[in-house]
Formats: structure tokens, C-alpha cells, sequence
């Protein structure tokens, strides 16, 4: 059974943010509160622990998965980013946007969508998931935590507990965080492109 984690929302407890940091070094898959909703989260080099979260949502191979990130310059290090690129993740970020950019060699290749070449990332502006980032000292691979045959993602963390406690290494509480996923912006091509619209508000696209 998963380990219960009790995190305050703005104000997270070192001592436990650094317990699950560990277990994710050691191969540990955790759900953790976002600022759009809660995700599964490991460590970026873990096959094993991919897998595991693929297998969780019952998702193949082909599946996206996202690098939450600390802040832009590890963006930077993940992917390339032209100016035009940068200075609209730099305006939307940290926030409940999902990049879609085309990836650097430091990805992973099994990370990377097989037909383009490309990675989704973010930066969260939630307190837990940024205690967790530098702690981590690198990108936590992430996808939302929605089940398979569902809609919407899970949003309580008595019921994700409930639910898979037995899948998981552990389950962060940090308060409801919503039901609305990130909203997804491809910048691969010469204009952005909003692939799902979510959480974050798309007014900037009126803007030109």
C-alpha cells in the first residue's frame, strides 16, 4: 500500500518533500497536486517507473508523456526554443500551460512522440510540485491522473488512495486542485496551436 503524504498546500514540509523525493530516486511512482489537477509523477530516467504510470492509465507506448519542469531554463535544456517560443513560455509560465516542442538530445528517446520528435513540458506554479522540482534537481516525467474509460481526472486524494494505494509508492494530499487539465500549446510549427483547451486562459491568441 502506498505511503499517505499530509502536505501543507503553500507551505510543504522539507522533511517530507525530501521523503518522496527519495522514493522516486529509487523508483517510486507518486501522485502529486498541480496548479490544473493531480498527476503521476517519477523520476525521468526510470523505465520501470514509466511503464508502471502507462500502465496505470492503460496508455501505450505512443502515449505523451510531459516534463514538469522548475522554470524556464530547464525548459531550455529539454527542447529547443526558438525567440518566438520563449517569449510566450516565458509570459504564460510558471502557469496550468503544457508545451508541445520539439526535443532536445537530453530527452530520452523512448520519452519522445516516434513520428515528431517531440516533448511535452511545463512549469507549475503549485507550491508542492516546485518543492518537489528542486529537490529533485531535474524534470519529474508526469502525466495527468486520469483513469482509463473516465473523463475526468481524480481530484481527491482519499479516493486516488482508495483507488490505486496499491499501484502507487505514494500519495501526496495536498488539497482538491480542480478538474480542469493544463491547456496544451504546440509551438513546434511557425504559430502556436492550441491542442486542448484547459485550465490555462487562451486570450493571448487574440493578441496576434
Amino acid at each position: 500500500m502506498s505511503r499517505f503524504f499530509q502536505i501543507h498546500h503553500e507551505n510543504p514540509q522539507n522533511r517530507l518533500i525530501c521523503q518522496v523525493v527519495a522514493m522516486m530516486h529509487k523508483g517510486g511512482v507518486i501522485a502529486y497536486p498541480t496548479d490544473s489537477c493531480y498527476a503521476l509523477g517519477c523520476h525521468i530516467g526510470d523505465r520501470q517507473a514509466m511503464e508502471r504510470m502507462l500502465n496505470i492509465r492503460r496508455l501505450d507506448s505512443h502515449h505523451n508523456l510531459t516534463l514538469v519542469c522548475r522554470d524556464l531554463s530547464e525548459i531550455a535544456t529539454y527542447a529547443k526554443v526558438d525567440n518566438s517560443a520563449y517569449r510566450l513560455i516565458k509570459a504564460l509560465t510558471p502557469g496550468p500551460y503544457t508545451f508541445i516542442l520539439q526535443a532536445s538530445r537530453e530527452v530520452p528517446r523512448r520519452l519522445l512522440n516516434p513520428k515528431r520528435k517531440t516533448i511535452g513540458l511545463r512549469v507549475p506554479i503549485n507550491p508542492i510540485a516546485h518543492s518537489l522540482l528542486e529537490n529533485m534537481g531535474e524534470p519529474i516525467m508526469s502525466t495527468t491522473l486520469i483513469m482509463p474509460e473516465t473523463d475526468l481526472p481524480l481530484t481527491d486524494p482519499h479516493e486516488i488512495q482508495d483507488t490505486l494505494g496499491h499501484q502507487l509508492d505514494a500519495v501526496i494530499d495536498g488539497g482538491n486542485c480542480g478538474l480542469e487539465p493544463t491547456t496544451v500549446i504546440d509551438l513546434v510549427g511557425d504559430e502556436p496551436v492550441i491542442v486542448r483547451k484547459g485550465l490555462g486562459a487562451i486570450d493571448f491568441m487574440d493578441n496576434g
